[in-house]
């Protein structure tokens, strides 16, 4: 049988995933039918069938990223899935990427704080092959020397480019301040040093400590039935430990005191990173928070800060807060920037419009609104199967129950003006708000010593 050209594959897959994304927004979250698949051995998968394209998503998440990381060799988990496609099995790391191109597979994996992931999509005719990579680049990967070294100097060049960003430094710097005797103020893409230490031999610690079954998460979404899914369930996941190693991140609260750490560089405009503690995902008061920061920052154009800092005086072209849960730590995170004489105004409004949504609450028109809008923007989330497949391993994660993607809404109707007026008074904590300014901003005073190695 003539295989098409490469191109022409190529091609194909992209417009069949446009009409994908046409279909999926046009019927609501709540149609969607998600199905529990269990495999002959046990391995469990979350399903959304899709017949109309043959399109098939995978995403796995496997509990503990990069907070698990040796303090010495921080980025080992960014490291590891940046080198997992790489080669595995007898395909060195040309034969996988070149199979992966002419079968038009995107494989792709990646670290966070708290989880470690990995993304398939595949044409339905190559299915079966798409699946035997992925089984082999968790279960079989090489961690050639020449591939590992190509993409160790690749991310020591992105930690030097990093190290001369101030939004970089900013972020990095504040993790650090907040989380200073903790895994969560590392690098989480390492640094020069740390990235230099890392060994083949971590690497390979990293996949058999943590991609293991009883860590797995599976969300697939497509052109698969349930009956198909579960035979390649167990031929591409079966073969992992059955245990993960325990995860040594203990719970912290955030060394949020209201300080602000200033960190010179030589730039047109600051950049401000703000920060204190907030709410974990499971905490029964987080739709509201989450409703709560919409309205302060969260909401784009509509939200208190983009009013009172840019419309009302033009301050910074964008200013924002949400809402950043851990899987040990929770976290209300800001941010703004402006040219440095003007950082000492943004700093003072900011903390102002943070105080006064904590003392007076949201309007009655502004909760209306950001419940209209959080509600009606929410299947807009799923604009692709890959998408779909996200969200149905994030749903297992997080403990958030099969029948979110029909909950979801009801919790955010649910919220009334007294839950939202005690959330903000609860959760928004003005004089917890630590900041880091980078740049040389003027009228600002440092309050609190820049962290070690910042």
């Amino acid at each position: 049988m003539t295989r098409p050209h490469p191109l022409f594959a190529r091609a194909f897959f992209i417009v069949a995933l446009a009409a994908l994304t046409v279909a999926l927004l046009s019927r609501p979250a709540a149609a969607v039918d998600v199905q529990r698949v269990v495999s002959p051995g046990g391995i469990e998968a979350w399903l959304i069938e899709d017949r109309s394209n043959p399109i098939i998503a995978l995403q796995v998440t496997f509990a503990g990223g990069a907070a698990s990381d040796p303090e010495d060799k921080a980025g080992r988990a960014r490291m590891t899935a940046a080198t997992l496609d790489e080669g595995a099995g007898t395909l060195d790391s040309k034969a996988f990427q070149r199979e992966l191109a002419d079968l038009s597979i995107r494989l792709d994996f990646n670290a966070g704080r708290d989880s470690f992931q990995g993304s398939l999509m595949t044409l339905t005719r190559n299915r079966d092959r798409a699946f035997e990579l992925l089984h082999l680049a968790l279960t079989e990967p090489r961690f050639d020397a020449e591939p590992v070294e190509r993409i160790r100097q690749q991310l020591i060049v992105r930690a030097q480019r990093s190290a001369l960003d101030p939004d970089a430094v900013a972020w990095s710097t504040l993790m650090a301040t907040l989380y200073p005797e903790h895994p969560y103020g590392q690098r989480s893409g390492g640094t020069v040093a740390s990235l230099a230490a890392v060994e083949t031999a971590d690497l390979e610690a990293f996949v058999a400590q943590r991609l293991a079954r009883d860590n797995l998460h599976i969300g697939v979404a497509g052109d698969i039935s349930a009956e198909e899914l579960g035979p390649l369930l167990d031929s591409t996941f079966g073969d992992l430990p059955a245990e993960a190693a325990a995860l040594e991140v203990p719970v912290v609260a955030p060394a949020a005191d209201g300080g602000t750490v200033v960190i010179d560089m030589d730039v047109p405009q600051s950049v401000v990173a703000l920060g204190q503690g907030g709410l974990q995902r499971d905490d029964p008061d987080y739709y509201v928070a989450y409703t709560v920061n919409y309205i302060l920052g969260g909401g784009g154009f509509s939200s208190r800060l983009f009013s009172e800092v840019r419309e009302k005086r033009g301050l910074a072209y964008s200013v924002y807060s949400y809402l950043h849960p851990l899987d040990r730590s929770a976290l209300v995170l800001g941010g703004v920037a402006t040219e440095n004489a003007r950082v000492a105004e943004s700093l003072e409004i900011i903390r102002a419009e943070w105080a006064r949504l904590a003392a007076e609450g949201p309007t009655v028109e502004e909760l209306d609104n950001a419940k209209t809008f959080l509600t009606g923007s929410f299947p807009l989330r799923f604009d692709s199967t890959g998408a779909l497949a996200d969200i149905l391993a994030a749903m297992q994660f997080q403990n958030l129950g099969i029948d979110y993607l029909e909950q979801r809404n009801g919790y955010i109707e649910a919220i009334t003006l007294e839950d939202a007026r005690r959330v903000a008074a609860a959760l928004l904590r003005p004089d917890e708000l630590t900041a880091v300014v980078v740049g040389q901003p003027e009228n600002v005073e440092a309050t609190r010593a820049a962290p070690d190695g910042s």
